[in-house]
């Protein structure tokens, strides 16, 4: 039962950023998924996939592993690229074909 630490990245279909300053612990599977024959579900008999903890800071997940004597593991996040970029480069004479609707 190792659990995971990490800090969940922002959602791609809204711009905002409200989940995205917690920490979460989530466990990592110890059974498979099972696909249900007759209606094709699935399903596991492992309840800890469905707990998700909240931290403010990644600190407190760690003490909280550390005290109740849980492995984990942090990945922490990636930091997204940002490049300058302004709408008259739209329409430089330096661009590789011209700008057209």
């Amino acid at each position: 039962m190792i659990a995971r630490i990490f800090k969940p990245a922002k959602n791609a279909m809204q711009s905002g950023k409200a989940v995205t300053k917690e920490w979460r612990l989530d466990y990592e599977p110890e059974q498979p998924r099972v696909i249900e024959p007759l209606m094709g579900w699935t399903s596991s008999g492992d309840m800890k996939q469905q707990l998700t903890i909240r931290f403010d800071t990644k600190e407190e997940a760690i003490a909280y592993c550390e005290r109740k004597s849980i492995p984990y593991q942090v990945q922490e996040p990636a930091e997204p690229t940002r490049r300058q970029v302004a709408y008259a480069d739209n329409f430089a004479f330096r661009r590789s074909e011209p700008w057209t609707h």
